[in-house]
């Protein structure tokens, strides 16, 4: 039992050092920043890239042409290459709904090296800026959906703070079995990668982005090359807050509270493929490092219940001890997130269970990438970009 009690113990010491020590990503009180309104409203141009959303559209894009923003907005839908009528249903939307002035564009087939994302958003941001240079662009999915005063409580908050970036993690959706288990927990774990008070630092060497809401000042996006610089990025949100603050920017990340994600992962395999398109790429597509991803998964969250399980089948007190604090430590620190998500706290406990299926489908993303099927979405893959060429 000597072994399984280093382990644990090891485990233990973990759990406490991630707890006290790592920027207290469990806990779930970083939102907007205090705020003023500014006494000129900035112009902000809502860029969203779509790639066959008809079936989100009619939940997400209301909620933008109804944004209650005092300065002036507009919103540029980009239809990249669908199939299922997204700017046609987009269009007839904005004739129903009324509110913010719409504009569709089609950017045409991603040029080689860029993801289909960024290829997107670079027409729909050459296309605001040919409009009118906004004071700011808002990027935001097609999947998403905010309430009234989203867009001014964001643009409050970078001109009070003096923020290049703000980003907020949407709240997903979570009704369905499999959702309750998985979803809270990719939110814990992102948190775990990129703790949010570590990305606010004014000059901290963590940075990161939450793609689904992204205020971008224009000046900064200039500044970074945005996107050209990151055209082959498969974690494009990630990507674009390095870049911003590479280039001097000052950046902010935190939860929502009023911007939901509408799309249902409602089986299983839909969220094993949201997870294991980019894990990988995650992992910058390094054996190593998806090794060493797989043996710290299997110290955290699978030493402590096996630890207490076989010390008290075989009457091993410290072994017994060592686990269960762990993993009550583990358990802890997942509450505030399920409760950010409104869940049973019963989920707590099984947090091990979910990081297993995270463990698998980081190696399945591995797989697919060296069968070259790795970052797959909506008909494109990007498991090997090739070279851009230079402009």
């Amino acid at each position: 039992m000597s072994a399984v009690t280093w382990t644990a113990v090891g485990s233990l010491a973990a759990w406490l050092w991630l707890l006290l020590g790592h920027g207290f990503f469990w806990r779930t009180d970083v939102r907007l920043p205090p705020r003023t309104a500014p006494s000129r409203w900035p112009s902000v141009a809502v860029v969203v890239p779509a790639r066959n959303e008809a079936d989100m559209l009619p939940t997400s894009l209301p909620s933008l042409l109804a944004q209650d923003y005092p300065g002036d907005a507009g919103i540029f839908l980009v239809d990249d290459g669908s199939s299922d009528g997204t700017g046609k249903l987009a269009r007839d939307l904005s004739a129903r709904y009324g509110g913010l002035p719409l504009t569709v564009v089609s950017p045409g087939e991603p040029e080689p090296g860029w993801t289909g994302k960024l290829w997107a958003l670079r027409h729909g941001i050459a296309v605001a800026r040919a409009a009118g240079e906004p004071d700011y662009l808002l990027l935001t999915d097609a999947d998403i959906a905010h309430e009234p005063d989203s867009l001014r409580e964001l643009v409050a908050a970078a001109r009070s703070a003096g923020l290049d970036l703000v980003s907020q993690m949407a709240r997903l959706r979570v009704v369905g079995g499999w959702e309750r288990l998985v979803v809270p927990a990719f939110v814990y774990f992102f948190a775990q990668l990129y703790p949010f008070r570590r990305v606010n630092r004014r000059r901290g060497r963590t940075a990161a982005a939450a793609g689904g809401c992204v205020l971008l000042r224009t000046e900064a996006a200039v500044r970074a090359g945005i996107p050209d610089s990151i055209r082959q990025a498969v974690i494009d949100d990630v990507s674009l807050a390095r870049a911003v603050r590479r280039s001097g920017g000052r950046i902010w990340l935190g939860l929502a509270e009023r911007v939901d994600s509408v799309r249902p992962y409602p089986r299983l395999r839909d969220l094993w493929r949201m997870v294991s398109r980019s894990a990988y790429a995650q992992l910058r597509h390094n054996p190593l490092l998806l090794t060493g991803t797989v043996v710290g998964l299997a110290v955290l969250y699978l030493a402590p219940p096996l630890a207490l399980c076989a010390g008290v089948l075989s009457a091993h007190a410290p072994a017994a001890w060592a686990g269960g604090l762990a993993w009550a430590v583990m358990a802890g620190t997942y509450i505030p997130m399920l409760r950010h998500y409104r869940q049973s706290l019963w989920f707590a406990p099984l947090l091990p269970f979910t990081a297993v299926l995270y463990l698998l489908m980081t190696v399945d993303s591995a797989v697919q990438h060296y069968r070259g099927r790795g970052a797959a979405w909506k008909g494109r893959t990007y498991s090997r970009p090739q070279a851009a060429p230079d402009r």
